[in-house]
């Protein structure tokens, strides 16, 4: 018998997956907390997030022609970026604001970091969190823009104050069943944990993302919350926790590689998280906690790296 041997370059080991599959079953995995924020917000929600998402599509274009390179809208990186970007704020939140966000989060984390997979932080917390800090440069443009607002009609939920607020100022919340099932306060992103986790196994069951990350940021603020006194409950069902943890940390190029690496990154995220919370300014702490994080990933899979099977041996030089 003589079998017949194939030879094929690397790699050998292959599979049907895609760039634009993953991103595609991620955007699924958002489908339920979207569906959530526009059954609450109604067009306020639909108008944030196809203003977000037509930004990071133009985004894409302008700052790949300005680099003499095509651009790859067909991936959907660039539409999940922006989707991520509105999910991080408030339905009612200025368009304009959404713009710039995603304008930073696609163009300047993303594409001009070497495009996707180059980027060494998140892309959309990145242009959160950028925002942010470039807050008090923006106040004459926000009066500029205030004639530029949309207006779809009352909402009667937006005056509900964001949960971590109401628990930092010590105000009586709701319960923490209804806080898990849906509450429509804060960042659209943040309206159902429930809806979050959801996504977030159906990721786990699509192999997309490993649980060592999400496990070890829920686990790590909820010990540490009881350990300093507070609900753990509260901090699992408010603010950004749940989509921190199962699609921002769990993002495949800012986060470790490693399965140590992932839980010591896990960890760390959930640390700095209980100290923006209780320490520091309670909202957005779980953007900065990841943010700051990313910067650590090289270092991490340094110090976690398997070592090698076999080394060569060193040889004593004879002394003379």
């Amino acid at each position: 018998m003589n079998p017949k041997l194939n030879a094929s370059p690397a790699p050998h080991i292959k599979s049907d997956e895609t760039v634009g599959k993953a991103m595609r079953d991620t955007m699924l995995a958002l489908m339920p907390v979207t569906f959530v924020s526009i059954y609450f917000f109604r067009m306020y929600a639909v108008f944030f997030i196809a203003v977000c998402m037509g930004t990071a599509a133009l985004t894409e274009i302008a700052f790949r022609k300005f680099q003499n390179r095509r651009h790859n809208l067909g991936d959907g990186s660039a539409i999940l970026t922006g989707l991520f970007v509105a999910l991080c704020y408030s339905a009612t939140t200025a368009w304009w604001k959404g713009v710039l966000a995603t304008v930073i989060a696609v163009g300047i984390a993303k594409e001009l970091m070497g495009g996707l997979g180059w980027n060494r932080f998140n892309p959309a917390l990145f242009g959160r969190v950028s925002m942010i800090l470039l807050a008090p440069w923006f106040v004459n443009v926000s009066t500029e823009f205030m004639r530029w607002n949309v207006n779809f009609g009352p909402v009667d939920v937006m005056t509900h104050a964001t949960p971590l607020a109401m628990m930092h100022q010590g105000l009586e919340l709701p319960g923490a069943g209804s806080l898990f099932l849906a509450y429509p306060g804060g960042a659209m992103g943040e309206v159902s944990p429930l809806a979050l986790i959801l996504g977030g196994l159906f990721l786990l069951y699509r192999g997309h993302i490993n649980w060592r990350i999400p496990v070890s940021i829920v686990l790590t603020v909820f010990v540490l919350a009881l350990l300093t006194g507070h609900n753990p409950f509260l901090h699992m069902v408010t603010g950004g926790l749940m989509l921190g943890a199962f699609f921002m940390a769990t993002d495949w190029v800012t986060s470790p590689i490693t399965e140590k690496g992932k839980i010591v990154f896990g960890v760390a995220i959930g640390i700095l998280i209980v100290v923006f919370r209780i320490g520091l300014a309670p909202t957005e702490g779980v953007a900065f906690s990841i943010l700051i994080m990313n910067a650590f990933v090289p270092a991490i899979e340094n110090a976690t790296k398997r070592k090698p099977f076999s080394e060569p041996k060193k040889i004593a030089m004879p002394t003379q």
